[in-house]
């Protein structure tokens, strides 16, 4: 099968969807799909305002229908409610294309975060924006609830869960980090994600803990945190291979946030043997349920503490269960392919051609 996948977020950005597009594009690959990826580095764009890792798209809309004429894809899955996005949703509506869209972030929590918007506000933008695909895909149960509670149509939101990829995020030693990250008092609490108001870092940094704190990653709030908590180790991003060497050498990992809506590094960092310890939210929640691999509690403190007494092949074993092939599969079949088979395009003179 064609697939193409449209999205706002790609690389430079270091992020859950841009790691979970690319590792859903391999395979998917591995099984015999043709999977094309319109990103932001096609386009022209302009950094966005606050954020200028993250690149917005100019006037999108006619280089966007060029490119999926030129690829006349089987399915189209449209992966955020971008620039981008916007224009997918546009052509397929136009042309009466069915389509699939995701939703992976919490953007009614963020925004209110950021500029106090009600979140009433962007829920309705949500509906309106995911209301005409067949299907929207989400990561967790407790991430499909809160759509329903904010009046989206049950019947079309389908959970797709994320993976790990257990090749590079395991257990095993036999990998030595360089001198710039040896750790100088134990235990070590550490953090590896986006450094952005949304993740409730503070609530972290400023704990009264032994040992020392590691904050892994890059984001628009970095700067501000290193002034804040001088006392922290901020490493930066990391390769994967480098974080998950930080993850074995981390004794906790530390979760404050509340409002993802799965949380990727939760799963490297319990493949890696790393017990957690985090706020109370239901997406935490949906992946440690029942697995003894990590303590959640309003006292992140207390929490921190009683993650150290977890044996790490706890959370290893808890993690194994989870993999990108299984969750590439679950994405697959929430696909919705044209015409039952035959894909049905239009020329870029808006004549229709079919395509068997």
């Amino acid at each position: 099968m064609r697939i193409l996948i449209v999205t706002d977020a790609w690389d430079p950005q270091i992020n859950g969807v841009v790691f979970t597009l690319k590792q859903t594009r391999r395979e998917l690959a591995r099984m015999g799909h043709l999977v094309e990826i319109l990103h932001p580095g096609m386009f022209r764009t302009i950094p966005c305002p606050s954020y200028r890792e993250i690149r917005l798209s100019l006037l999108p809309g006619g280089r966007m229908a060029s490119l999926i004429n030129a690829f006349r894809p089987d399915a189209l899955h449209i992966a955020t409610e971008g620039p981008l996005g916007l224009a997918a949703r546009r052509y397929a509506l136009k042309h009466g294309m069915p389509f699939t869209t995701a939703y992976h972030t919490r953007f009614p929590e963020y925004i209110h975060a950021r500029t106090r918007l009600p979140h009433f506000v962007s829920y309705r933008w949500l509906r309106w924006f995911h209301g005409p695909a067949v299907r929207t895909m989400v990561p967790t149960r407790s991430v499909r609830n809160d759509l329903i509670e904010n009046g989206f149509d049950a019947s079309r939101i389908v959970i797709w869960a994320r993976g790990v990829d257990l090749s590079v995020f395991h257990p095993r030693a036999g990998d030595e980090l360089t001198d710039a990250f040896r750790t100088r008092q134990r235990p070590v609490f550490l953090y590896a994600g986006r450094i952005a108001v949304e993740k409730n870092l503070p609530a972290f940094l400023a704990l009264d803990l032994p040992g020392e704190k590691y904050v892994v990653g890059d984001g628009p709030a970095l700067a501000r945190l290193k002034r804040q908590f001088p006392d922290v180790r901020f490493t930066g991003a990391q390769s994967h291979s480098v974080l998950a060497s930080l993850y074995r050498m981390a004794d906790v990992f530390v979760f404050p946030s509340r409002t993802d809506t799965f949380g990727l590094v939760l799963l490297e960092a319990m493949a890696c043997g790393c017990p957690v310890a985090a706020l109370p939210s239901e997406a935490t929640a949906d992946i440690l349920r029942g697995s003894g691999a990590g303590v959640i509690s309003s006292g992140l403190r207390d929490a921190c503490l009683q993650a150290l007494e977890i044996d790490r092949g706890i959370p290893s074993a808890h993690a194994a269960g989870f993999s990108w092939e299984a969750a590439s599969r679950t994405f697959l079949r929430h696909l919705q392919p044209m015409g039952g088979g035959a894909a049905i395009m239009r020329h870029a003179d808006g004549k229709p051609a079919l395509r068997q």
